[in-house]
């Protein structure tokens, strides 16, 4: 279990320094703007650096990321259990120590914009779908929405990020110009693309067995704590009873109910669904 927990912050720090590289490496360099609560960091540092002498070789993007963010802590601290603060709190100071140390990087990887935005959007989306797994965040705009999540499940946090992404674009369209602008949101869309296939705790899936083993119901409410809906069906070739379970649960925990079916019952036939949408008593477990 301790070895696990400790696997667990190494994967937050792993996942921060790859968020922090992806723009060091092929957003910032290509003067483009990664969205969200970091994305306004950026645009404060350009804006110290045009107005005050500040050292150009410093980049003051994580500092002023750190800064923004410790109002969220202040939200988040007392809905959220500490050890998630925790982990987001060491996520941010990764970042900042991570853009903060290395000097400031004005040639992008490649010549070409697209492509680094594509590469940046990958290693970025990779490292806060790590951080998710982790039970943490990167910080910003996704505090918000596991705060939201717990307090105000009908919250659309979408909403509020989209309505925060349009003011900062907004005003990076006319201070640089519209094709940066539009190489940004298409760094944003990817970038959350891939963090969704790597974060596997906000996807919800459905569950359909066919058993004929009745303990199998017990041992999934027990090993998983998830509810179980059951119903005798038949089966149409053999004419012969079996269960029928139903159960809700997130793609995360879909390995463990495989393993479970697999010790109870190997004969088991499962259907899964992704995506589903759920309301109601389901917990999500983000």
């Amino acid at each position: 279990m301790e070895n696990n927990r400790v696997f667990l912050y190494l994967q937050v720090i792993f996942g921060s320094v790859l968020f922090a590289l992806g723009l060091y490496f092929f957003i910032t360099p290509s003067g483009l703007n990664s969205g969200g609560i970091i994305g306004f960091a950026q645009l404060f540092d350009y804006f110290i650096q045009s107005f005050v002498n500040v050292p150009v070789s410093l980049d003051l993007t994580g500092i002023i990321n750190m800064a923004l963010n410790i109002p969220l802590f202040m939200l988040a601290f007392r809905s959220i259990s500490k050890e998630f603060c925790f982990k987001t709190l060491l996520s941010v100071v990764v970042q900042m120590l991570t853009l903060s140390l290395l000097p400031r990087q004005t040639t992008p990887v490649m010549d070409d914009v697209l492509s680094n935005v594509i590469f940046g959007a990958i290693v970025g989306g990779f490292g806060i779908g790590l951080t998710l797994r982790s039970s943490g965040c990167a910080g910003g705009m996704d505090i918000l929405g596991v705060y939201f999540s717990k307090t105000k499940p009908n919250f659309s946090v979408g909403k509020l990020s989209i309505f925060l992404n349009i003011v900062l674009f907004a005003i990076c369209a006319v201070v640089f110009d519209v094709q940066s602008t539009l190489y940004s949101i298409i760094f944003v869309l990817i970038m959350y693309f891939v963090c969704d296939k790597v974060h596997y705790q906000n996807i919800n899936m459905t569950a359909f067995i066919f058993t004929k083993k009745a303990e199998l119901k017990n041992e999934i409410m027990t090993r998983t704590g998830r509810g179980v809906t059951y119903w005798i069906g038949k089966g149409a070739y053999t004419d012969n009873d079996l269960y029928i379970l139903y159960t809700a649960l997130n793609k995360y925990e879909i390995r463990r109910l495989n393993k479970i079916v697999k010790e109870i019952d190997p004969n088991a036939f499962i259907t899964l669904s992704e995506g589903q949408k759920i309301s109601g008593g389901f917990e999500k477990r983000l």
